[in-house]
């Protein structure tokens, strides 16, 4: 991704960067490459030391962990919110693709990248090296790429109103499918685990390496909501970018919109419950509810009021999102932050601090490793593109 094709747009006239975009995206990656283990040693390093620490750290330990199976916490906002962020920069970088390349040039561009970033994801889970049984063929990297070109695509060819009724489309048809299409041996309405047409479908024909065993959290017919949640972000950026409403309207209306959509998919949980293995469409709005409300709030702070300094590293790490991605799967910044702070150095920490102070300090040097990189990339202008 090339800092030069982050978002900008234009607004009273004058062309401007949304600043928090670059930064939400930060914001979430940040979480990737280490935010998240760190959170939970430090989780691990408050445990018995009183009932408040262990409150709070019994509290952090269950916001970094995915649900069971129904539910929301923080740490299953954080892949959706990467796809929604996705689906906000379409809004902003394609239509000025179109308008310096035209839209053939532009449908080239956008099925490259889909292509060069499905086969990244291939490689990431292990590439082809071992039988085709073994090839992971869906996986994180696949589904951000399958979602970021079929959102383009339908931008380049629909507008606003086009892309909210494909989205409603969706969320209504993946609801129809969960409840009324019956399962073999089991029946329909079943959104149990291994027991929904979704684990059905791709038990019986995803091919290659199914994550789970027996079902993949990023399977095939989930995939179809997935891109909702992106189509959503695109909605957002085209209302960040319309030019008509002044900053802080667009801010206070991502937060009041958010919060509407959010409180929907919780409603709709009532009958098809926010599960995001299966990434339901109640999962799908609760958590592009909460992106759009993040998202009015990093613009008021950043876009509306200015205050950017704050964000320097989220802004970092956002430039070379992907790069640091697959960076971290190589070169595992806590292995790295672990030849300085490691062995008898962590167990010091332990004796004199807390137990588990020796494997936060692994997971925050890090996250400190990932975070200077990123800067040292931003600074020399080394932007690694998809």
């Amino acid at each position: 991704m090339r800092q030069a094709e982050m978002p900008t747009a234009t607004t009273a006239g004058q062309a401007s960067r949304i600043a928090s975009v670059d930064v939400l995206r930060g914001f979430n990656m940040f979480w990737i490459v280490g935010g998240d283990a760190a959170v939970l040693a430090l989780a691990g390093m408050l445990h018995g030391n009183g009932a408040v620490w262990d409150a709070i750290g019994g509290t952090l330990q269950r916001q970094m962990t995915h649900v069971a199976w129904e539910g929301f916490t923080f740490y299953d906002f954080i892949f959706p919110l990467f796809i929604f962020v996705t689906g906000v920069a379409i809004a902003i970088a394609l239509p000025r693709l179109v308008a310096r390349e035209g839209k053939r040039a532009a449908l080239g561009r956008v099925l490259r990248r889909t292509l060069l970033l499905f086969l990244l994801g291939i490689l990431y889970y292990g590439g082809v090296g071992e039988s085709w049984a073994d090839v992971r063929v869906l996986g994180v990297l696949q589904r951000i790429a399958l979602c970021y070109g079929i959102a383009s695509i339908l931008l380049l060819n629909l507008n606003a109103r086009g892309l909210a009724i494909v989205c409603a489309a969706i969320l209504v048809g993946y609801w129809a499918l969960m409840t009324f299409v019956p399962v073999p041996g089991i029946g329909a309405g079943s959104f149990a685990r291994n027991a929904n047409l979704a684990d059905w479908i791709d038990a019986h024909y995803l091919p290659g390496r199914l994550w789970e065993g027996t079902r993949d959290p990023e399977g095939m017919l989930s995939t179809i909501p997935a891109v909702a949640t992106c189509l959503l972000g695109v909605l957002a950026g085209l209302f960040m970018t319309s030019g008509k409403i002044a900053p802080p309207r667009i801010s206070l209306s991502l937060i009041i919109a958010g919060a509407l959509v959010t409180g929907a998919g919780y409603l709709w949980g009532l009958q098809f419950p926010v599960i995001k293995a299966v990434w339901t469409s109640s999962f799908v709005l609760v958590a592009a509810g909460y992106s759009m409300m993040l998202l009015g709030v990093i613009h008021y702070i950043t876009d509306v009021q200015g205050f950017t300094r704050w964000a320097a590293p989220f802004v970092w790490i956002g430039a070379n999102a992907i790069t640091l991605y697959l960076l971290h799967n190589v070169m595992h910044f806590d292995r790295l932050a672990a030849r300085f702070v490691g062995g008898d150095v962590s167990r010091l920490l332990d004796r004199l601090v807390s137990d588990g102070a020796g494997r936060f300090a692994i997971h925050a040097l890090g996250l400190a490793f990932a975070i200077a990189l990123a800067g040292y990339l931003y600074r020399r202008k080394i932007f690694l593109r998809v």
